[in-house]
């Protein structure tokens, strides 16, 4: 009797110490951040694990969507928490600019991620070289309403190209557009996101299929000089993926993490501390997360302001915010 008695004790001590946890979890977060082919997912993914895991009262919960564009309209209508957003797609948003965004969303920034490489990429045997030979081309610019179509959209300009008229354009996820150029129904395909993308090094892996990535690092001053200086130049470097020998210079905007300015300022300041008191964690999950650093936050990569949250943090570290 007594031994049952002891392992009721145990059970109830066992379920009221469960409901204790739970009880704690008292906000609930999600994180929009893309298709789980590129980058945000698993980065996203790894985030929502590391919050519900070191903030007590938390429970993060991710989001697929089709990326930047569509991650500032779920903030805006109240569907989302937190989002994985480019910052050149975060700036149209936050002003209420270019052809999406009809008014102004109020975004706050909380942590400059990573930088976002712009991808050109075809395959041998299809006569692209450079960004103009996508003239009379099959292309798929990206997902609708995401950050790679607003980038794509951009660099084709750049090079003088009219999207609508020039090339026959796809709107595919990159998943369907590594897919769809394997099989040989598109000539090209633009994806912009970190290195490297699992998807891509799917593609690469293909037997009987060798990739190009084409560079178009010359675009970067004509897009500074219309859109600001959001773009930079970057490379993505010679055996990132199977079958790429040489560097490939590109363009390249930083991707932030952001939330509606509503946000409590305890709940933005605790998800900041979180990231960079748990960084070496977080890049264990996706070798992207090595660059959030401290020093990238005060070197201007947002144009987005931050959140009185984050802005508390990053000044208790000694940085001086722009």
């Amino acid at each position: 009797m007594r031994r049952l008695i002891l392992v009721g004790f145990v059970i109830l001590f066992f379920i009221f110490s469960i409901h204790s946890i739970w009880a704690q979890k008292t906000v609930q977060l999600s994180i929009a951040t893309g298709n789980t082919g590129g980058i945000y997912y698993p980065m996203g993914s790894g985030m929502a694990g590391l919050l519900s895991k070191y903030i007590p009262y938390a429970e993060v919960t991710v989001v697929v969507t089709n990326a930047s564009v569509d991650n500032c309209l779920l903030l805006s209508r109240g569907k989302a928490d937190l989002a994985l957003i480019m910052a050149d797609t975060g700036w149209d948003a936050y002003r209420g600019k270019g052809e999406t965004f009809k008014k102004k969303i109020p975004l706050k920034a909380l942590a400059v991620l990573y930088p976002n490489n712009m991808h050109v990429v075809t395959i041998e045997g299809k006569g692209i070289e450079e960004v103009t030979d996508l003239k009379g081309k099959k292309v798929s610019t990206g997902a609708p309403r995401s950050g790679t179509e607003v980038m794509a959209l951009r660099v084709l300009k750049a090079f003088g190209l009219n999207p609508d008229e020039d090339i026959t354009r796809d709107q595919l996820l990159l998943t369907e557009s590594t897919g769809t150029l394997k099989d040989k129904k598109i000539d090209a395909f633009f994806w912009v996101g970190g290195l490297p993308a699992a998807a891509i090094i799917d593609l690469s892996a293909t037997p009987g299929t060798k990739i190009k990535l084409i560079g178009h690092a010359e675009a970067v001053p004509k897009m500074r000089e219309k859109y600001g200086p959001i773009y930079v130049k970057g490379v993505i470097p010679a055996k990132t993926y199977p079958g790429q020998e040489v560097d490939v210079p590109i363009a390249v905007v930083w991707n932030l993490l952001v939330c509606h300015e509503n946000m409590k300022e305890d709940v933005a300041y605790d998800i900041v501390k979180t990231i960079f008191d748990h960084r070496s964690e977080l890049s264990t999950g996706h070798g992207e997360a090595r660059h959030i650093l401290l020093e990238t936050q005060a070197a201007g990569g947002s144009p987005i302001p931050f959140h009185p949250g984050a802005f508390r943090y990053f000044t208790e570290q000694g940085l001086k915010i722009k």
